[in-house]
């Protein structure tokens, strides 16, 4: 027997471009003369589709999208995800479709109520097993949050399983592939059972979904991998004796993995949003040339722009690596100085307010660069429709190193999840690709350039030990005294705690952007905006 694998792109809502993407797939199937098709969980309506589900009007098209599919599908069988409406209860369902019917229906059990994810919310949980049989192999249908639950294992085993069909929607995190065969071969271990896991791929919002389906033996040995963070077709085959073979693809390393990731994320937020391009703010910097090379190598240089915009205080050598780059990469760029725009603010706001003056403290000249720049890139943003793309990374957005309206200001945020440390990784990565970051931007003490002789390290502990400890408390979550044993200093873990926390008032106004960790300051990181706990 052969099994195709459609690890497709699915999007929110979408119905009709859904369905399309699950008849494409099983016409794939049935030309490569495969008997059976599995697709990923909620692939119908796309997911998560968050509220849409408490809508009637939903549900109803959810409803009438399974019936039209359910009619056109023909001499292959179908199992694809979808939300179902029944007796007053919404179930999170997985059907098995053949020659215009429904043969078989689970109900995932075990709904996903962690950090990312509540299903609770909208879904009642099921309590059965479903096994279906075909050409004499009864099939074990489940969910992978399902899977993950010995009793419900034991129940489809005890059932008659002989092969587990595994639909997923989970998405990309650092490590998260490792998780999955571990997971699988425990239950393999528990069962005996073969395994077929199917995920999507594709961005959708802040989440990316890298796809990464997979087939086990009864051995837990991988007989089928398919390629991340993309769309993929797959076969298996089913030979007499159980055994499976299939083609296994590599994967990527750890680096090269958080590239395509953000890339894929970056891609369909632009794309399935619409947008004609992107508009990046350069500053000579390491965080706006790693965006830069993201957005060019995704959407193409075409479709991107950027925009230097220097201040008193910006470096010749800035204003020369940032037009290098854009130049190596081949993108539309343009010069806007902001130093008379600057001198005018400061001029008002000396004779009406007092505002010191360039030589008096400098927060408040320091943010008002950051946000002339804010308003000349949403201006030309308005004018030219293309996404701000903002440059902030992850060690920035947690103890609140940048300014908001200013460079906080954008659509869509690349780096959100991304450290700094990292950041010189991935344009490490990229640059082994072909040299388009200036290596002088990789070597010089990063600096946001708002005050004489500025560097980073002038307020943030070294990024290698913030790191750490924004790793150890936001993605741990390990407590100051936790850190502080790791060896840390004990004054400068707590001042990075009580930073994190004091600036959650921007973070809940800063764009959405790509998670790649187990805990981003996105839907998995919710702290109260006032809260008097030390931390």
């Amino acid at each position: 027997m052969k099994i195709a694998l459609a690890q497709i792109n699915c999007t929110a809502g979408d119905l009709s471009g859904n369905l399309s993407r699950l008849r494409h797939a099983c016409h794939q199937a049935k030309t490569a003369g495969a008997d059976l098709v599995i697709a990923p969980e909620m692939a119908l309506c796309g997911y998560p589709p968050e509220d849409w589900l408490l809508r009637r009007e939903f549900i109803s098209a959810c409803h009438q999208a399974l019936a039209d599919l359910t009619a056109q599908i023909q001499d292959v069988v179908l199992t694809t995800g979808h939300p179902y409406s029944m007796d007053g209860h919404l179930f999170n369902a997985v059907s098995v479709i053949r020659d215009g019917r429904l043969l078989a229906t689970h109900y995932k059990q075990h709904l996903s109520s962690g950090l990312l994810l509540d299903e609770p919310r909208y879904f009642t949980a099921g309590s059965q097993p479903c096994i279906f049989a075909y050409h004499g192999t009864r099939f074990g249908l489940t969910t992978f949050s399902d899977y993950q639950h010995p009793v419900h294992l034991q129940s489809l085993h005890s059932a008659g399983a002989q092969i587990l069909l595994v639909t997923d929607a989970s998405p990309y995190t650092i490590g998260g592939q490792a998780d999955r065969y571990r997971i699988v071969r425990a239950g393999i271990a528990q069962t005996g059972l073969p395994t077929i896991y199917i995920n999507q791929a594709g961005g959708q919002d802040e989440l990316v979904f890298d796809g990464a389906s997979f087939a086990m033996d009864r051995c837990g040995k991988l007989a089928c991998q398919l390629p991340v963070s993309e769309e993929a077709f797959g076969l298996i085959e089913i030979h007499g004796n159980g055994s499976i073979s299939g083609q296994c693809l590599p994967l990527p390393n750890q680096v090269e993995g958080i590239y395509t990731t953000l890339k894929l994320g970056l891609h369909d937020f632009i794309t399935k949003n619409g947008f004609p391009g992107v508009l990046v703010g350069l500053s000579g910097g390491v965080d706006s040339a790693l965006v830069l090379a993201i957005a060019a190598d995704t959407l193409g240089t075409e479709n991107v722009s950027t925009v230097m915009m220097p201040s008193p205080y910006t470096a010749d050598i800035s204003i020369q690596d940032a037009r290098a780059m854009a130049d190596n990469l081949g993108v539309h760029h343009i010069s806007l100085p902001i130093t008379p725009l600057f001198d005018q603010f400061q001029r008002t706001l000396q004779a009406g307010l007092k505002i010191p003056s360039s030589s008096g403290p400098q927060t408040t000249l320091e943010n008002l660069q950051a946000r002339i720049r804010g308003t000349l890139l949403m201006a030309l943003s308005n004018q030219t429709g293309r996404l701000v793309l903002t440059t902030s990374n992850k060690s920035e957005t947690a103890v609140g190193y940048s300014t908001l309206y200013g460079d906080m200001a954008g659509g869509f945020s690349i780096l959100k999840d991304v450290s700094k440390t990292r950041v010189y990784q991935l344009c490490n990565y990229r640059n082994r690709i072909s040299p388009v970051i200036p290596e002088r931007i990789l070597q010089r003490p990063p600096s946001a350039e708002l005050r004489p002789d500025q560097t980073d390290q002038d307020s943030l502990p070294p990024y290698e030990i913030l790191d750490a400890i924004i790793g150890a408390y936001v993605e741990n979550t390990l407590s100051a005294d936790e850190i502080i044993a790791q060896g840390y200093p004990a004054e400068t873990v707590r001042r990075v705690l009580r930073m994190i926390h004091s600036c959650e008032y921007k973070r809940r106004q800063a764009a959405p952007g790509i998670r790649i960790t187990r805990r981003d300051f996105g839907r998995s990181w919710r702290f109260p905006l006032t809260c008097k706990f030390p931390g």
